[in-house]
């Protein structure tokens, strides 16, 4: 099977969280369908991975990030300019880290039953008054609110991947 090209991948669920708790909400149906056979992926990652990637992005804030800041000019454009349409709009697909081998970190190939309680408990912590002790490699220092909605939207974004349907066993 070869590499999906995820900036062009059709079908994906049109996912909008308001909150935290309705990320929360989504991993839990994620966790129930993955226990059903109801998912199925549509990039080239497991479910398993890509709540793992989400809980690994949200922990960086507050334990270090594994890749190394953006030059200030870079960054200074990526907070002028990405970050309000990606708070506002949600994120684009397909991006990668220059420099990064596979152009992110994160994306351990785990079970879902071990990647859904890791994002509900690293939400939970993005949801409470603790401060992120780093700042983001691509924005600089962020305010709680503008992290927690910036997580919410990688969220919404990498989850959207996931196609919660009837058991795999029951299609035709």
């Amino acid at each position: 099977m070869g590499v999906v090209n995820t900036k062009t991948v059709t079908g994906r669920r049109d996912l909008h969280f308001a909150t935290i708790d309705d990320c929360i909400s989504d991993v839990h149906k994620i966790m129930a369908a993955d226990l059903e056979g109801r998912h199925s992926p549509l990039g080239n990652w497991s479910p398993g991975q890509i709540l793992s990637h989400v809980a690994a992005w949200i922990d960086y804030g507050y334990e270090g990030f594994p890749v190394k800041a953006l030059p200030w000019p870079v960054r200074l454009i990526m907070r002028k300019l990405k970050l309000p349409k990606m708070l506002a709009h949600g994120m684009e697909p397909g991006v990668k880290i220059p420099g990064v081998a596979g152009g992110t970190t994160g994306a351990d190939d785990v079970p879902v039953s071990e990647a859904g309680p890791r994002l509900i408990a690293a939400l939970r912590r993005l949801a409470s008054d603790e401060p992120a002790k780093f700042p983001s490699p691509a924005f600089g220092e962020l305010s709680n609110e503008d992290r927690r909605r910036l997580m919410v939207r990688h969220a919404e974004m990498h989850m959207s991947f996931l196609r919660l349907g009837r058991p795999v066993h029951d299609r035709p």
